[in-house]
């Protein structure tokens, strides 16, 4: 068992901290869902940290959407924005104060000092060493600069920035998902912790600073985060080992890719959690898929996880460092299977939307009971088709808006009324159903049929096409003893688009012709 004795001896502190640059994406949802659900595992804290000190692209509309988001997969925080706590300011923005406090003890100590180089020297530099094939890492020329000439000169308002002086020996940490990292310290070179100003402290302090003084603050004893951070760690380690702090574990959690095995980008479709909501996906299906993007419980057989299953199996030991494919096949399956789990009445509620505003259904607001309870039956008649909720106003476009000209203008539908057999079963048909003003039942509809059928001498496709054609526009869709009354029930409500009752909807259909 890997570093047990955090959960022995201190209480486990975790943290989200994503920059409000712009949408929560899959792979940024996936590291809060693991860090929540470490925390919740281990009775320990969650935080939610905003790192917005990149001013010219951060904006506040993507802070309130991305924690919309994670309310909506149901990962609230135990101390962030609106949950202040004991190590309150939550925003970088509003902590400059004390990543300055800390510049000036690191110079003062002689861990950190000035640099003057200009982009111009630092440049050349990098040139110099890519025509002598050198890694590209500071000289360290500044180094050497007495402390007290580096203050004079910054007092002259010389610009500069400043650096961590990297110790000479390896950099190591643990890594849950990697085991030991170690780095040779002439890799790192002497990292910018502060960008070049003037001033006592110089400019804006960079992410890898700002991310470990506030990861110390805060308490944080395990940074779970994408691997694209790995590289950073080393010098993170070696800004805690300047300030003598515990260095916490980490874990670096494998790139999601596309389908072509590409890192998952807009490209691939949706990677944004407000479009995935948008779109229909439930967010308990959701959350059981992004888990199991890189995880799996012990056994390995089981996929489907509520929330809090997931929090009493998940174990760090059983994320991999193999790269997690993003499959919307799987998606889909596992939002299949919570749809059908889910209370009619919550899916309602959701898909309603889509459905007034498309002038199909009234305000949520206004609806009556009765027009709520149809609404049901209709999501409970195609809910076995759908993938997503927001296909559902597609399947049902023939409810509200039968197109009889249509229908006859397909092609397979055309072939299939063409034959001798179908024009006798619409005629048979047609007869039952303008001899009657009566709502129709299923029991009538299904009664009607069986007459046609010995009337005729159709049945199976022979016998159905031509009818479900004449009242859907299609040859295949739901079961006709749940439709018709979708249908009927429908026809009697008072809808911004009347929905045509059986005997309406043949009758439209014949006069196509």
């Amino acid at each position: 068992m890997i570093s047990s004795e955090y959960m022995k001896n201190e209480k486990t502190r975790v943290r989200f901290a994503p920059s409000p640059t712009g949408m929560l994406h899959v792979g940024n949802a996936r590291t809060a869902l693991y860090n929540w659900l470490f925390a919740r595992h281990t009775g320990g804290d969650f935080l939610l940290r905003i790192e917005d000190t990149d001013v010219d692209r951060s904006e506040e509309r993507h802070e309130t959407q991305l924690m919309e988001d994670l309310r909506w997969l149901g990962l609230e925080w135990d101390e962030g924005p609106g949950v202040e706590g004991p190590h309150a300011p939550y925003k970088q923005s509003e902590r400059l104060g004390i990543y300055r406090e800390h510049t000036e003890r690191l110079l003062k100590e002689g861990k950190a000092y000035r640099c003057f180089c200009t982009n111009e020297e630092l440049e050349a530099e990098r040139a110099r060493a890519t025509a002598e094939h050198r890694a590209q890492v500071y000289s360290g020329k500044c180094r050497t600069i007495d402390a007290e000439k580096s203050a004079e000169r910054a007092a002259l308002g010389e610009p500069f920035a400043v650096r961590l002086r990297i110790p000479d020996h390896p950099l190591r940490f643990h890594d849950w998902v990697r085991g030991d990292v170690e780095f040779a310290s002439e890799t790192v070179s002497d990292p910018i912790l502060v960008r070049s100003g003037s001033g006592k402290t110089g400019g804006i302090p960079v992410y890898n600073y700002v991310v470990t003084v506030d990861d110390a603050l805060m308490e944080i004893t395990h940074v779970i985060r994408g691997d694209d951070h790995l590289s950073n760690t080393p010098k993170q380690v070696a800004i805690y080992e300047a300030f003598g702090w515990k260095t916490p574990e980490f874990a670096h959690l494998s790139t999601i890719l596309g389908s072509d095995r590409e890192r998952l980008s807009k490209r691939h479709g949706a990677i944004s959690i407000a479009s995935f909501r948008e779109m229909g996906i439930l967010p308990e299906a959701l959350v059981n898929y992004l888990a199991l993007l890189g995880w799996g419980a012990e056994g390995g057989t089981r996929e489907t996880f509520m929330q809090d299953e997931l929090t009493r199996e998940f174990k760090l030991e059983r994320v991999t460092a193999s790269p997690a494919v993003f499959d919307w096949a799987k998606l889909h399956w596992l939002n299949r299977h919570y749809m059908k789990l889910a209370e009619l009445s919550r899916l309602a509620e959701l898909a309603w939307l889509c459905f007034e505003k498309a002038r199909l259904l009234p305000a949520w607001a206004g609806a009556s009971a009765e027009i709520l309870g149809w609404f049901e039956a209709l999501i409970a008649l195609f809910l076995p088709a759908l993938d997503q909720l927001d296909e559902l106003p597609g399947k049902a476009e023939f409810i509200f808006r039968f197109d009889a000209e249509a229908a006859r203008g397909d092609a397979e539908n055309a072939a299939i009324l063409a034959t001798e057999i179908a024009v006798k079963v619409l005629r048979a048909f047609a007869n039952r159903v303008s001899g009657t003003t009566d709502s129709v039942s299923a029991e009538q509809f299904k009664a009607w049929m069986n007459e046609v059928k010995a009337e005729t001498g159709a049945k199976g496709k022979d016998l159905f096409h031509p009818v479900r054609i004449a009242l859907t526009g299609a040859h295949s869709g739901p079961e006709f003893d749940k439709l018709i009354p979708v249908i009927e029930a429908g026809s009697r409500l008072d809808l911004p688009v009347h929905v045509l009752s059986v005997r309406e909807r043949v009758e439209r259909f014949l006069h196509s012709q």
